[in-house]
């Protein structure tokens, strides 16, 4: 009767001091055994997530060069806007004509769609060594310099209609 009455005196004790030693101990293996799983979960093949490639969206290309601008033009219309940025920035004509020829159609800064004026944004390496986007707007007999955008250098430019921009 002596021990049983020393083991449940002193029992409630040893268990708490067993459990505060063990404590840390048994929560890391429960966090390395749930890491694990996580881990397991998230390789299994039904729940990898797949890259979605994006196509490049179709356009009512011009039917003589398979091309949305006509790249063979000599008319040019510069937009007031478009003088000014390119004295600001420094782009000659040589130039705008050599994006217009050599450049590359950027649809996701191109407005195309659903409009009857299109536009569309061509980038390229001028002769400068200068990274160009040049927004133009074929027409029927020209194409209009809308903008000239030197994706490389921040000019300090201030051509009317700037103070509208935030």
């Amino acid at each position: 009767m002596a021990v049983l009455s020393w083991f449940l005196y002193f029992y409630p004790y040893s268990f708490c001091r067993m459990n505060k030693k063990l404590l840390p101990l048994i929560l890391g293996l429960f966090a390395v055994v749930l890491i694990w799983k996580i881990y397991e979960f998230s390789t299994r093949e039904e729940f990898k997530i797949e890259k979605i490639k994006k196509e490049v969206p179709v356009v009512k290309q011009n039917t003589n060069t398979g091309d949305p601008v006509n790249r063979n033009t000599t008319n040019f219309i510069y937009t007031k806007h478009a003088r000014c940025r390119m004295d600001c920035r420094h782009i000659d004509e040589s130039e705008v004509k050599e994006i217009l020829h050599e450049g590359v159609v950027n649809y996701r800064k191109s407005q195309y769609e659903n409009t009857d004026n299109p536009k569309y944004a061509l980038e390229g390496w001028s002769h400068d060594k200068q990274h160009l986007r040049i927004v133009f707007a074929p027409t029927e007999n020209a194409v209009v310099v809308v903008t000239v955008i030197d994706l490389e250098t921040e000019f300090e430019c201030h051509c009317p209609g700037d103070e509208h921009k935030n």
